[in-house]
């Protein structure tokens, strides 16, 4: 891949990159428990791919936010890798979440006002389980928040490809998370890309399909 590759595959998926961009706030909008199931999802997700994070969250539905864990477990058995571990997971996240604000998510995410520390309040918590700085920006994303880069694999092996990244090593902590989101961030001012349309190009040039 090419930077005039990358451009060329952009424009002809604009459209289709903002329409999908578009869609995210609406999960903010319909409140605590889409919030919630978003977060879950993500929760799935780390570690396998959108795809599967998708089926699994349809899978289990309203299960997350109501069920306990063998309910969950239920739920994903004999479809998910992870179906002991990550109902945990879920079921970890969702008491801490009952204590430290009554579930009411959106009001906690307004109380967030600084923009790293919303995501840390997701990546750093021990009482969030199961996500890291990419999954927390993923979360943040698919709710409608701008600006955060989410660095997995396909993202960190094609901006070494690009040439914007000195390896492909993906970040394994905070400090070098940050490093390599604002280098992304310069690369997206020298292009002209916008950081979140970025990561969707992207995903769409590796994959062919625009997902969340």
């Amino acid at each position: 891949m090419t930077i005039p590759d990358l451009l060329t595959h952009y424009e002809s998926r604009k459209d289709e990159i903002r329409a999908r961009l578009a869609e995210f706030p609406k999960v903010y909008e319909a409140g605590d428990i889409a919030i919630f199931k978003e977060l879950c999802f993500c929760i799935l997700t780390a570690n396998t791919s959108a795809k599967m994070g998708i089926t699994c969250i349809e899978a289990a539905g309203d299960e997350v936010v109501n069920a306990d864990l063998e309910g969950i477990q239920n739920a994903l058995c004999g479809r998910y890798r992870f179906w002991r571990v990550r109902p945990a997971y879920i079921i970890h996240t969702r008491e801490y979440l009952k204590h430290e604000c009554n579930f009411k998510l959106k009001d906690k995410l307004d109380s967030l006002t600084d923009f790293q520390e919303r995501r840390d309040f997701f990546a750093a918590n021990p009482g969030i389980k199961g996500i890291g700085y990419k999954e927390a920006s993923h979360f943040l994303r698919n709710i409608g928040y701008k600006g955060y880069a989410i660095l997995d694999k396909h993202i960190v092996n094609m901006l070494f490809e690009l040439g914007v990244l000195p390896d492909n090593q993906r970040p394994n902590n905070r400090k070098k998370y940050l490093a390599i989101e604002e280098r992304l961030r310069e690369f997206c001012a020298e292009t002209g890309i916008d950081m979140d349309e970025m990561d969707l190009a992207l995903w769409s040039y590796k994959t062919g399909v625009i997902l969340k």
